[in-house]
């Protein structure tokens, strides 16, 4: 090594120490804050102009963003193959879960209409279908059974006899069930405009998936009392799940064989019919509407054969045509739902992102979880 060189792999830096003022001095430090104040805040958001317009009109109506690119060419068959298998699961789902609240069979039809339509335009899960479900059907079903019972609207015959006022009793439910589902409509609205959405960011997939499992369970168990004919006892509570099957197993003797043979055929045909369309999917140009099929086999054979009449099977009943024309709910009700209206919508908006975040990851796309809370209701 020579003389004057530095050995190899050691470096010298040369620097003045600095003191505090020093270093403010040389860092050009200021008093001023980057982050601006509240009157800034405000002024900001209440700035108009036409990107911002067109950035808050599609982030509350997707609709438009995403309809002009639409492909009719890609999509619009098999669209049409999903929203008609869709339509076809709704008519008997939504006469059932109309039974689980206590309701007529018609008025799950109108709640399979209207917010499938509404959440078009203002959806942005690509896969969920609004409509029915079991478990917001039992918590309704619990709240119109407790403040409509049937000894409210006995009556006594001229012969001495009683009987329940069906056509009553079954208009009040509808008014309770109406105020009840306004009351968590607004619910989630409040809680969508302030943000609540983000309590999706905790929900984990495992949850999610466990959610969705216990949901399953719940639809299971609220149709065992029609595949056996039976008339158990409603529960609330942690452990309602459990005491209905305990029920519903001490009422077995009590089975309705004529139900039962039908159930089981029914369920048997849509199994394999089910099977069938996986394995062909590919081969077939639609899938097969074997729920379709099956009710309407079903409602001919129980009204030629009057198996209502011979075997004392329970149908559903005369559904009135058309749409009723909408009017606003009991706003006195409203003081009696409020608590039950809470739960509903925070059941109801787990369900749906639930489900919407589960197949978002499936598919790869995301979903505004604020804005399914606003717009579910």
């Amino acid at each position: 090594m020579e003389d004057g060189e530095q050995p190899l792999g050691q470096y010298f830096v040369h620097r003045p120490v600095l003191d505090e003022l020093c270093l403010d001095e040389l860092a050009q430090k200021g008093t001023w804050s980057t982050k601006p104040s509240f009157g800034e805040c405000v002024k900001d958001s209440l700035r108009c102009s036409v990107p911002r317009a067109k950035e808050v009109l599609l982030s509350w109506v997707p609709v438009l963003g995403w309809l002009p690119k639409y492909s009719i060419r890609e999509n619009a068959v098999g669209d049409l193959i999903s929203g008609c298998s869709v339509g076809i699961m709704h008519l008997p789902q939504g006469m059932a879960y109309a039974l689980l609240a206590s309701l007529r069979p018609v008025f799950g039809l109108y709640t399979s209409l209207y917010p499938v339509l509404v959440y078009f335009i203002f959806g942005t899960s690509k896969h969920i279908s609004i409509g029915t479900f079991a478990v917001v059907s039992i918590m309704i079903g619990s709240v119109t059974e407790r403040l409509a019972p049937d000894s409210n609207f006995i009556v006594n015959a001229t012969n001495g006899s009683a009987h329940v006022n069906i056509d009553e009793r079954d208009a009040y439910r509808v008014e309770i069930a109406c105020a009840l589902t306004v009351l968590a409509g607004l619910f989630q609205i409040l809680l969508g405009v302030v943000k609540f959405g983000f309590v999706v960011t905790y929900l984990s997939e495992p949850l999610v998936r466990g959610y969705t499992t216990a949901s399953a369970c719940h639809v299971l168990n609220s149709q065992l009392k029609y595949l056996f004919g039976v008339k158990p006892s409603r529960f609330s509570g942690p452990l309602s799940l459990i005491y209905t099957v305990v029920e519903i197993c001490s009422l077995l003797p009590q089975t309705v064989v004529p139900e039962l043979v039908v159930s089981l055929v029914s369920l048997t045909i849509l199994i394999v019919v089910k099977e069938i369309n996986d394995c062909y999917r590919q081969k077939l140009l639609l899938p097969i509407p074997i729920e379709l099929i099956v009710i309407i086999i079903a409602t001919i054979i129980t009204h030629f054969c009057g198996l209502s009449a011979k075997y004392n099977i329970d149908v559903v009943g005369e559904i009135p045509s058309g749409l009723q024309a909408p009017r606003a709910p009991d706003v006195t009700l409203f003081s009696e739902v409020v608590g039950d209206a809470f739960a509903v919508a925070i059941v109801g908006y787990a369900i749906s992102i639930s489900l919407g975040k589960t197949f978002a990851l499936k598919y790869g796309y995301k979903v505004d979880s604020n804005q399914t809370l606003a717009r579910i209701c």
